[in-house]
């Protein structure tokens, strides 16, 4: 690709969505970066807006931070209207901003659990539907649009509420790639498995023992980065486009190993198969 990719990453101050900011900018892409995040200490975890563009640049791209707070759709509308001014358009768009209320791992069932675990419907499900929705005039011919998902779509983790939001986005995936196959633009839904993030580290760090069989097999935050640069890279990408994707799963399919250059397995065995969807398509 001749001229730099325009990419954008929702909620990208830290975890996955830093990972593959910064994977893409090592590819050379301009990634506009959106988080809440500006300044460090403003949030129980590490990681700001500003240091993941910083290092995007670093990487030998060029990192846009962008405060964001994906749960204002004035915000969201504003991100898109820059970016148009800027670019003119946008080949990649991952969807990946979510709200994760500390109670999401608390044992028990959901009416034991804070009502706020609802707060992923709104930044996490409604999130990457609004996102896609303003991004989509300016998604160039070749482009691809990904929501970043999990098991948790098929399998029960963390209970109903965390079900909904990554089913959701997986079937809004299958749905909106009917939408955008006239133009010459893919969805799709990646399932990560579990990844290095700062949180998933702390946890590793607080209890060696228990997770030391877990962390040999987490995949690093900028593993679904380097998928998502080898999927849009791919002369076969619209064969793909509406479908449920795991991550290990097409890495190897497309040559693809992690930073320490370790394949990572695919979940699959353990928590299941990803959902087929209908073809029927009802206007």
């Amino acid at each position: 690709m001749s001229t730099p990719r325009i990419a954008v990453v929702t909620g990208a101050s830290r975890g996955a969505g830093k990972g593959i900011a910064l994977a893409l900018g090592a590819t050379g892409a301009t990634v506009y970066v959106t988080g809440r995040t500006t300044t460090a200490g403003g949030a129980d975890l590490p990681g700001t807006v500003t240091d993941t563009a910083a290092e995007v640049t670093r990487r030998g791209g060029t990192g846009i931070p962008m405060v964001v707070d994906h749960a204002d759709d004035a915000q969201v509308a504003a991100l898109f209207e820059q970016i148009r001014s800027d670019q003119g358009r946008v080949d990649i768009l991952v969807n990946n901003a979510i709200t994760l209320p500390p109670a999401l791992t608390k044992k028990g069932p959901f009416w034991r659990k804070p009502l706020d675990l609802t707060d992923l419907f709104d930044v996490g499900m409604r999130s990457a539907y609004v996102a896609t929705y303003y991004a989509a005039p300016l998604l160039a011919p070749g482009g691809l649009v990904v929501n970043t998902s999990s098991f948790g779509g098929t399998a029960y983790m963390h209970g109903p509420a965390y079900g909904a939001g990554k089913a959701a986005v997986d079937k809004m995936a299958h749905d909106m790639a009917v939408d955008f196959r006239p133009f010459d633009v893919a969805v799709v839904s990646l399932w990560m498995g579990l990844l290095k993030t700062e949180r998933t580290m702390a946890a590793f760090d607080a209890h060696p023992d228990l997770y030391s069989g877990l962390a040999a097999t987490a995949e690093s935050v900028e593993f679904p980065g380097r998928v998502i640069d080898a999927l849009h890279r791919d002369p076969r990408l619209m064969e793909r486009t509406g479908r449920v994707l795991i991550g290990a799963e097409a890495a190897e399919e497309l040559g693809v190993t992690d930073v320490d250059g370790n394949q990572p397995p695919s979940h699959r065995p353990f928590l299941g198969d990803p959902p087929s969807f209908s073809d029927a398509v009802v206007d």
